[in-house]
């Protein structure tokens, strides 16, 4: 889309300059205003055209049942989706009878922005009717940070060479017909009109409508207030049924007179409240949010984020393109997360309805990495989530047999509903990823309450899992056998190299904490013999290798597995997953996604760098990339052991993956962990951050096109600069005590408040690997 003609390369902005109907669905997920509770696609006010009509609560989904051809045990019974709740989004207009729709009349100019600095989206077009009315209508909309229940827009139209005669209807929609997006007719029809009326209201400005879901038993609530103004004589009048509520405002307008409508929205769900107390609450944030007004919203919410920028921002010099996307990349993560608040992160956000709004591994590997270090409470608030579907995730371990928790792979309410068992239920390193998780948050903030209150629990329920999942040979290893790693071409293997390292991880993580905490332990029953026996599990866990060949293998005997024929695979038959059976993706060395080379990065204490070299050199012609979760890693590998070129085309690959739209999906939404792998890759990657341990270590290196790179990150109550130039780089201390890390292995501390310098050393220069023929990087410069 950033090619297209209509966008323009901005710092602080993403401009659409015309309306261009052909890349419609994409720009309503690149224009989605969210704060992580209410999730606004940036559909056209008028609600026509549209690509995908959207308007999401975190949380709010339904069930359908799964679709088995054969049943089995352990199999999840219901699925479960995020539906398209109550829009409250729709102004529609007629001018002189006319309806304001862009497909007819002549449309003079159209311009959209999303300010990443403001947090609004400023839409302004002149359109001419049939009849020859013409007028010039601007809109701007936000969905707040500060009060999480709010959303509002501020309407305006005004002539631009004659009285026109105007007719706003300001409108709340439930059930709104939605174009297929499965081809399964049972899941169809169990998401058909999702919403049951309970209550409609309409009263001198004010709007309610209140549904219920049939099967997953949740109540929405949805209220509107307006603020108008405009000429005398304008005048309003409303009506109310049960799908629709509807304000309608009409007036004369001359030449240099103009209607104003400024409506506010309130959203409110339960699973177990009373239609009479959602009925308050969502009055009640209406209240509040009529009193702070649409001037103190927007001031609120440039406030909300001149914070966030301020601890946050990526500066990128040489390169227009990756400074706008990361901005970009880095405003549409913190709104996916922001106000959730004891809710998933979805792998889409609340900007589409892709994947079924299901949260999945890609939250902890990801997404929260880059929030510890820019928006730390809403990581703290993410993992109590978790911790509050610990219940479930207990009942899942034990039907499968297991000690412990064992966490969904893809769920929305803490249950698995993946209906393909081997690249789901089979997937347990999404528990690890969990306690990563869990660790990096304490690690960076020192939040010894929290690890308290939640962290301990997950910890000791995770390595439950792995205590039991696991087994010692005759030999004394530790081998974990049947699963499936971050590679979905290689499923239920033995010994997933990833998963075991994350394990081991885990396993010590959760001794050492309960014994930071032996109180909690003593609640949970671990004595000295259970986390003696994690530390003799992590101690003794197998990591296949390949001595032969002198690399680590992906899983154990994957390097004895037939190479796949990339030379008699055409283009046209990527992703391989949908042209090829995954019996035969299973028995062949082809990689999906990074998974190996995640684990060096995620591991990497764990290896050499002259073995993380040979490794990645292994596993580069193999991975072909059909997942948008792997250029990031590869980029952060790449800078890692010396390809910056090719670490920086994959930074390219991961930063445009929506703006591009490279997958050819991103009309279902935005890809929340790739956006992530943005700010992972250029972080990480060129600025060779690490956090390991409590130690904070950097090896920063720029490619060619960069002439510098500096980002802020909290860590430990402090707010640390690093400014990477081509030789050298600046620590600087923004906010906090003194803080002692490494760079390029040596050991420095910085004062409070002051600057240090360091070279950066020369780089030893490598050949760089190929890719599988026809998979190379998307752009290659």
């Amino acid at each position: 889309m950033i090619s297209h003609s209509f966008y323009t390369v901005e710092a602080w902005a993403l401009r659409e300059s015309a309306l261009s109907l052909d890349v419609l669905p994409q720009s309503e997920s690149v224009f989605a205003l969210s704060n992580g509770h209410i999730g606004w696609r940036g559909n056209l006010d008028e609600g026509e055209p549209f690509g995908l009509p959207g308007t999401y609560l975190n949380g709010v989904h339904e069930l359908h049942p799964l679709p088995y051809a054969e049943a089995g045990y352990g199999y999840p019974e219901s699925g479960q989706t995020a539906i398209n709740v109550t829009n409250g989004k729709i102004i529609r207009l007629l001018v002189n009878d006319e309806p304001f729709d862009l497909r007819y009349g002549k449309l003079h100019s159209h311009e959209r922005v999303l300010d990443l600095r403001s947090g609004l989206l400023r839409r302004t077009c002149e359109w001419t009717s049939p009849a020859g009315g013409t007028v010039r209508v601007r809109s701007t909309r936000l969905v707040s940070f500060t009060q999480r229940a709010i959303a509002a827009v501020a309407y305006e139209v005004e002539p631009v060479d004659a009285e026109v005669r105007v007719v706003v209807q300001s409108e709340l929609v439930a059930n709104e017909q939605l174009p297929q997006t499965t081809k399964d007719p049972r899941v169809a029809a169990g998401l058909e009109s999702p919403l049951i009326a309970e209550e409609d209201v309409a009263s001198g400005m004010r709007l309610r409508l209140v549904h219920r879901t049939s099967r997953s038993g949740l109540r929405v609530a949805t209220a509107a207030d307006h603020v108008i103004h405009g000429p005398e004589p304008t005048r309003t009048s409303c009506e109310s049924s049960g799908d629709v509520s509807r304000l309608t405002v009409t007036s004369v307008l001359a030449p240099g007179e103009c209607l104003r409508i400024e409506k506010m929205i309130s959203y409110g769900w339960s699973g177990v409240r009373s239609l009479p107390a959602l009925r308050d609450q969502v009055d009640a944030a209406l209240a509040g949010a009529r009193s702070t007004g649409w001037e103190g919203l927007a001031h609120e919410q440039r406030r909300y984020l001149d914070e966030f920028w301020a601890g946050a921002d990526v500066e990128v010099e040489g390169d227009g393109e990756i400074q706008q996307a990361v901005r970009f990349a880095l405003f549409h993560v913190l709104q996916a997360g922001a106000r959730a608040e004891k809710r998933a992160i979805p792998a889409k956000g609340l900007t589409g309805s892709g994947y079924d709004g299901h949260s999945f591994w890609d939250t902890e590997a990801f997404v929260l990495p880059l929030l510890t270090y820019t928006s730390p409470h809403a990581v703290q608030e993410a993992l109590r989530w978790r911790h509050e579907t610990l219940p479930a995730a207990r009942d899942r371990a034990t039907q499968l047999g297991l000690a412990g928790a064992a966490f969904p792979w893809r769920t929305i309410d803490g249950a698995e509903c993946s209906a393909y068992w081997p690249a789901g239920t089979a997937a347990f390193h999404v528990n690890a990823d969990i306690a990563d998780a869990v660790v990096r948050y304490v690690s960076a903030t020192g939040d010894t309450e929290f690890e308290s209150e939640v962290g301990v629990d997950i910890l000791v329920e995770t390595a439950r899992l792995w205590s039991s999942l696991g087994h010692h040979d005759h030999h004394g290893r530790f081998h974990i056998d049947g699963v499936t790693g971050p590679d979905e071409y290689s499923a239920v293997m033995d010994d997933n190299t990833y998963t075991n390292l994350m394990a081991q991880a885990n396993l010590h993580a959760a001794a050492d904490a309960v014994e930071r905490h032996p109180q909690k332990a003593a609640s949970h029953g671990v004595d000295d013999e259970e986390s003696a026996a994690w530390r003799d599990a992590a101690e003794a866990m197998w990591v296949p290798y390949n001595k032969e060949l002198g690399v680590h293998e992906q899983h154990s005997g994957f390097t004895g597995h037939q190479a796949w024929d990339f030379a008699g695979t055409g283009p046209d038959q990527y992703p391989l997953m949908l042209h090829f059976p995954y019996f035969d993706l299973y028995r062949r060395q082809v990689v999906k996604q990074a998974d190996l080379v995640l684990a060096m990065y995620m591991r990497g204490d764990y290896f050499g760098a002259e073995q993380k070299a040979r490794n990645f050199d292994y596993y580069e012609p193999l991975t072909v990339r059909d997942s948008s979760l792997s250029a990031c890693c590869q980029a952060v590998i790449a800078a890692e052991v010396g390809h910056l070129h090719l670490a920086y085309d994959y930074l390219v690959e991961a930063a445009l993956m929506d703006l591009e739209d490279l997958e050819n999906n991103t009309r279902d939404g935005l890809h929340i962990a790739s956006l992530a792998g943005t700010w992972m890759a250029l972080v990480a990657g060129f600025g060779g951050m690490r956090h390991r341990g409590g130690s904070l270590e950097f090896a920063p290196r720029l490619p060619e096109k960069f002439s510098r790179l500096a980002f802020k990150l909290k860590v430990m109550g402090r707010c640390l600069q690093v400014e990477v130039k081509r030789s050298d780089v600046t620590y600087t201390l923004l906010e906090g005590e003194s803080l002692t890390m490494r760079h390029h292995g040596e050991l420095f501390t910085v004062p409070r408040g002051t600057s240090e310098i360091r070279r950066i050393p020369r780089l030893a220069p490598r050949p760089a690997p190929r890719q599988p023929q026809g998979r190379e990087p998307n752009r290659s410069s």
